[in-house]
């Protein structure tokens, strides 16, 4: 009996083991089948063909080859630009024993991939490597640690390019074949980033004062259906000038001339350090050219800054003096503190250079992108010509590290078959419609969709009266109310005009708010041309403050009075005020359609390199009409915690999602049943990562308002940050500035062999060689076919409430990007120190100051359902 009662006993336990192993796996199995990328649905097929080219080149490789990778060590730590040289010195001082006469190749960081296995095992082997004398005439020993990491078998990525084999393209060998193409250049060029230069291209271009324009190559190996590709293309970066480091200074601050006794102002000292630190210089103090990093400024000039020098003190002037005879000219000047910051080497600015070749990771000015734009902006004909000079010029037949791994690369660009979408109808009011011609429209003699009062408003000129004449404020005015008459719009004359300062900026928003009892619907400030200081400030006490929308302008626009002006305005001033400029018609025919849909779009702005702590600032839009086009908004903050690299998900999207649908349903009186997600500022190795923890949020967040709620998603990335151009083969077929015509479409060849990928070129080219939109569908539980999401994608670039024309991206994630900048703009305008933030160490100190900032930037809660940044 006991046996039995054992036996029966077992049988239970595993009976329930196997019911609770058949639930585990089931829901691994679903949670594996919602977390995997959508697969391709198939492929589009409405539209006109067109026959085109694109910079991408046919890259064969033996897949019999197999790829060796190598984890590497370097003590002590190597400085990055030293990093190549000292690993081909390592290669050809062992490449007998070692390397076994191979050529390995380096990516510049921790890995080496070798076509010959290598007799080293999991464990490291250390190699001690002695760097010639260079340019600072010194010998660097090193001692590089190398263990086996991984065996890469290429017959893998071969099966799954020709959809023979399962799963994901296998990346590590896609990473491998990059690096050994980038290999060979990189060893006799400048490399920045994913681009390489040739040397010596100062003067040619200048970007200003202290910067220039380098042309060079961008290459990248891609997995596309059925081969792999090489995307190359031509790369354009601002480097700094190679020049004294006084001249540099003397430019930056604008100083005509420079006498002995000049020091820097507490601003001039914060402006300098921005532009110095992590900058590589030479001196010339001595007979070696030694190559320093900057670190900092010394807070001290030279001539006060002492330290000790055999038992007493000496201040760096006098070392100078008395080590080298040389005396200072500019002794009240701080010192530059050289890396690493612990040997404290303080080096005087007079006698340090700006080494050639390093590229600017600060923002641009606004002066240098126009210049930039100016320079690099090319007829399509002549940037395809230009791919091809990239080409020859990296010489990749010669390229001995491709023979070494059986790589090769076929000189034509890949031809494609596209498609080009019928434009879609825009809708006015009264039933009027218009087709749009290549991506542009005539709105002339079309009144708004849906025109909105403007009943009370002011007017604020900040130029001073003599420049700024009252005349011709209202001759402006009453053009505005003419036009918007004309557009349906009902705007009275303005019931407060002032002249003011920046100054006075909080007392007339008071005066106006009293003087209207609070119902102001815009105020209209005239700026001079140098607007960088107000414009935030007159954001942040109307719009953030106190819940008033405002319509800025520079006082260059006032006169002459031109008609397209007043459009473009009155378009923004409308749409502000909660009116609607036009509809895309196609819209409300998609069958998607016919049930409330709400549709999304979503930004993540990380801090620009050299903000310091500054918090990264991310934006959701959405649609709160059956036409989407009215947008509302909602803002968040999230701690970079001065890590280099921030987290690209959107921290707070779930309680962000679930605002954005209680006021879909405040404002349509419904629920929406389905879910369009188009995310923007998402690189591709990130994608997977955001869909997963993103979808989840949404889903979440719907699950939060009633049980049940679970609207089908389709989550879309969308990408403008790629290197893909496309060209015509017939002149014929292209637009006027040759470049492909507007709605055309590329889901074929050059896409990815296992994603849901496509090219839509949305927008007329206006001047250079247009750059199609990357969108990638990460999940789409509303199943809709290649054609239905083409043609939603193209008809919400033409509802962008700007202008009268259609845009390279969807209206939402556009949106999105404008929200993030004018938060931005916020986080910038000096109410956020970046400099202070960091001392705030502790997690409960920087939520608090992240909370703090969030009040900041944040629109009033009056306003958020408005479009206010348009």
């Amino acid at each position: 009996r006991r046996k039995k009662l054992v036996v029966s006993f077992k049988l239970s336990y595993y009976n329930e083991y196997k019911s609770y192993l058949r639930f585990t796996m089931a829901t691994l199995m679903e949670r594996t089948e919602n977390s995997k990328a959508v697969a391709r649905p198939g492929f589009g097929q409405a539209g006109k063909d067109i026959n085109l080219t694109t910079n991408f080149f046919r890259l064969k490789y033996n897949s019999r080859v197999t790829v060796y990778h190598y984890d590497i060590e370097i003590e002590p730590e190597c400085p990055k630009y030293l990093r190549r040289k000292l690993i081909h010195e390592f290669s050809q001082k062992n490449k007998a024993n070692l390397f076994k006469n191979g050529l390995p190749v380096y990516d510049g960081n921790k890995n080496i991939y070798s076509s010959i296995k290598l007799p080293v095992g999991n464990e490291p082997s250390s190699i001690e490597v002695v760097l010639p004398e260079g340019s600072d005439n010194r010998e660097r020993k090193f001692v590089i640690k190398i263990k086996y990491a991984a065996t890469i078998d290429l017959s893998c990525l071969d099966q799954v390019l020709n959809g023979k084999g399962y799963g994901d393209v296998p990346q590590e060998a896609i990473v491998a074949i990059d690096v050994v193409i980038r290999h060979f250049p990189s060893l006799r060029y400048v490399v920045a980033g994913r681009s390489i230069y040739p040397p010596g291209q100062g003067g040619q271009h200048s970007l200003g004062s202290v910067l220039e324009l380098w042309k060079g190559a961008y290459t990248s190996a891609r997995a596309a259906q059925g081969s792999l590709m090489l995307n190359i293309d031509e790369s354009h970066t601002a480097f700094y000038h190679a020049q004294p480091v006084m001249d540099f200074m003397a430019k930056t601050l604008n100083w005509r001339e420079m006498r002995s006794d000049v020091s820097l102002r507490d601003s001039d000292k914060v402006m300098m350090k921005k532009h110095l630190k992590m900058l590589k210089v030479t001196v010339r103090h001595q007979n070696q050219r030694r190559v320093y990093r900057v670190l900092d400024l010394t807070d001290k000039p030279a001539s006060k800054l002492s330290f000790d020098v055999d038992g007493r003190q000496m201040s760096v002037a006098q070392y100078f003096q008395k080590q080298y005879g040389y005396q200072l000219r500019y002794p009240n000047l701080p010192c530059l503190w050289m890396s690493p910051k612990e040997k404290r080497t303080y080096i005087p600015m007079e006698v340090c250079d700006i080494v050639e070749g390093q590229r600017c990771v600060r923002k641009l000015t606004s002066d240098e992108v126009r210049t930039m734009i100016r320079a690099t902006a090319k007829k399509p004909h002549l940037r395809k010509q230009g791919i091809d000079e990239q080409f020859k010029f990296l010489n990749l037949d010669q390229d001995p590290y491709l023979k070494q791994f059986n790589i090769n690369v076929e000189r034509q660009q890949v031809s494609v078959r596209g498609k080009v979408l019928p434009a879609p109808s825009v809708g006015y009011a009264q039933q009027q419609s218009v087709q749009a011609q290549n991506g542009v429209w005539d709105s002339r003699g079309k009144r708004f969709f849906n025109p909105a009062p403007i009943k009370n408003w002011a007017v604020l000129m900040f130029p001073p009266q003599n420049v700024c004449r009252s005349n011709d404020v209202k001759a402006f005015c009453d053009a505005l109310i003419k036009f918007g008459s004309q557009s349906g719009m009902q705007i009275s004359q303005p019931s407060f005009v002032k002249y003011l300062r920046e100054h006075e900026i909080e007392n007339v928003c008071r005066e106006i708010l009293q003087k209207s009892n609070g119902q102001v619907d815009l105020v209209y400030c005239i700026l001079p041309r140098d607007s960088g200081r107000v414009y935030p400030m007159i954001k942040k006490v109307f719009e953030n403050q106190n819940a008033v929308l405002t319509q800025c302008m520079e006082m260059r626009n006032l006169k002459p009075v031109k008609p397209q002006t007043i459009g473009n305005i009155l378009q923004k001033i409308n749409t502000k005020v909660g009116g609607t400029n036009n509809i895309a018609v196609d819209i409300t025919s998609i069958p998607l359609f016919k049930q409330p849909v709400i549709v999304f779009g979503a930004d993540n702005a990380p801090p620009a390199q050299g903000e310091g702590n500054k918090p990264a600032v991310a934006a959701l839009v959405a649609s709160m009409d059956k036409f989407a086009c009215k947008y509302a908004t909602n803002i968040s903050v999230q701690d970079t915690d001065g890590r280099r690299m921030h987290s690209p998900i959107i921290e707070a999207l779930q309680e962000m999602v679930k605002q954005m649908l209680i006021q879909f349903y405040q404002r349509v009186k419904t629920k929406p049943q389905r879910i369009i997600f188009y995310r923007d500022g998402v690189s591709e190795g990130q994608h997977y990562h955001v869909m997963l923890h993103e979808v989840a949020a949404i889903q979440k967040a719907c699950a939060s308002l009633e049980k049940d709620y679970c609207p089908p998603i389709t989550f879309i990335i969308a990408q403008k940050r790629h290197h893909t151009r496309l060209f015509v083969q017939n002149q014929r077929d292209g637009d006027r500035s040759g470049n492909v015509p507007a709605g055309t479409v590329v889901d074929n060849t050059i896409t990815s062999p296992h994603l849901y990928d496509f090219y839509l070129n949305s927008h007329a080219g206006i001047q250079g060689t247009n750059k199609p939109a990357k969108y990638t569908v990460l999940r789409d539980d509303n199943r809709m076919p290649p054609d239905m999401l083409y043609r939603l994608t193209y008809a919400l670039c033409h509802v962008y409430a700007r202008c009268t024309r259609s845009v390279s991206n969807p209206a939402p994630t556009y949106y999105a990007k404008l929200a993030t900048e004018r938060a931005r703009a916020h986080l910038n305008s000096g109410m956020w120190d970046s400099e202070n933030s960091s001392s705030a160490s502790s997690e409960a100190e920087r939520k608090h100051n992240v909370n703090e900032i969030l009040r900041d930037i944040s629109p009033n809660d009056k306003i958020k359902h408005k479009m206010y940044w348009i």
